[in-house]
């Protein structure tokens, strides 16, 4: 493998991990603060990728659909929450979920603001610029994957917390069957049936980076 090669895959691997790692433990800190130290009591407080990597999850599956289907979908290794401990369960669970796509938003910001930094200052290094395209773009689609509204994704749990409790249940009980849902929306990508929603998503969130940051860059 060339150097050239190297620095290409640490160009997108850098900024995959850590917005796998910032959302894990997104979900542990605002966890804790709500009253449950379980992710703490097992060391999962930290920007560590390899804390939160799964190796079948995040490296074999992406890379064996990437090859056979060119949809790299993948899977952390779940930081642990005890709900029974959270002050009060049914709301709070609903705030960690929705930590850990809000974790992305940001970080894409954050990788749309260091962008900008590089275009006005003239930088043409190509692979620093590829690693800022490709964190804008995977927390993006992170934050908007996330927010599917079903369980287990964080979007499920969050709905699980706004609905009445006696509907909470029911719902909540479809993760009972999360393999499955994952096979369908790996299915339903592979056939593009998503395709039109996720990608229109994802361009509104570049769009609302934009936006934010507008008033303080100027091109």
């Amino acid at each position: 493998m060339n150097m050239q090669l190297v620095l290409l895959v640490l160009a997108f691997a850098v900024p995959v991990l850590f917005a796998i790692a910032l959302h894990e433990a997104a979900h542990g800190y605002i966890a804790r603060y709500f009253g449950d130290p379980t992710a703490a009591e097992e060391g999962r407080l930290s920007l560590n990728p390899f804390r939160h990597i799964d190796p079948f999850g995040t490296v074999l599956l992406p890379l064996a659909l990437w090859y056979t289907t060119g949809v790299p979908f993948g899977y952390a290794k779940p930081v642990p929450v005890d709900f029974n401990r959270l002050r009060n369960p049914k709301k709070h669970m609903a705030l960690v979920a929705l930590a850990g796509p809000m974790s992305n938003f940001f970080m894409g910001l954050a990788w749309t603001v260091f962008l900008y930094y590089l275009m006005l200052s003239g930088n043409k290094g190509e692979l620093i610029n590829t690693m800022a395209k490709v964190g804008i773009g995977v927390n993006a689609a992170m934050f908007v994957f996330n927010l599917i509204p079903i369980p287990p994704l964080d979007g499920g749990r969050i709905v699980t917390g706004m609905l009445p409790m006696p509907l909470a249940r029911q719902f909540a009980g479809i993760e009972r069957y999360s393999l499955y849902v994952f096979i369908a929306l790996i299915l339903l990508m592979q056939f593009h049936v998503l395709d039109g929603v996720l990608l229109r998503a994802i361009d509104v969130v570049k769009a609302v980076y934009q936006l934010i940051l507008k008033p303080f860059f100027s091109f």
